[in-house]
């Protein structure tokens, strides 16, 4: 139980620790572009405004140089999209492993060809 309590802590904390980075760079990124998703030109403000997520071109969230150009404003799910293409794109599943098949059923077709002649 006392684990599971470190692991809960654990877990806060690093979900707070991403939080303050991306408001950080959010804040930015939302003063220094127009409120429109780069992707599907939706565009956002007020309560919707939420809905518009900073996209790490690199996909690396620590590179966030000041003058924003590893940045682009996606909405929600130009965002998801473009993650999801990552992923297919690099042959990983949602889990991050890799969904190339790895079981071959032809591997040994030749030698039991051979053996029934």
């Amino acid at each position: 139980m006392a684990d599971m309590d470190k692991l809960d802590r654990v877990v806060a904390e690093a979900r707070r620790a991403r939080d303050e980075r991306e408001k950080g760079y959010r804040e930015q990124a939302l003063k220094m572009y127009p409120h429109v998703c780069g992707r599907c030109g939706r565009e956002f403000s007020g309560k919707n405004l939420r809905e518009l997520t900073v996209h790490h071109r690199d996909h690396n969230h620590d590179n966030n140089p000041p003058d924003g150009s590893n940045w682009e404003l996606l909405c929600l799910y130009c965002h998801d999209n473009e993650h999801q293409r990552q992923l297919e794109a690099g042959g990983l599943n949602t889990d991050g492993q890799s969904d190339a098949a790895t079981y071959n059923p032809f591997a040994d077709l030749k030698s039991m060809l051979d053996s029934k002649k």
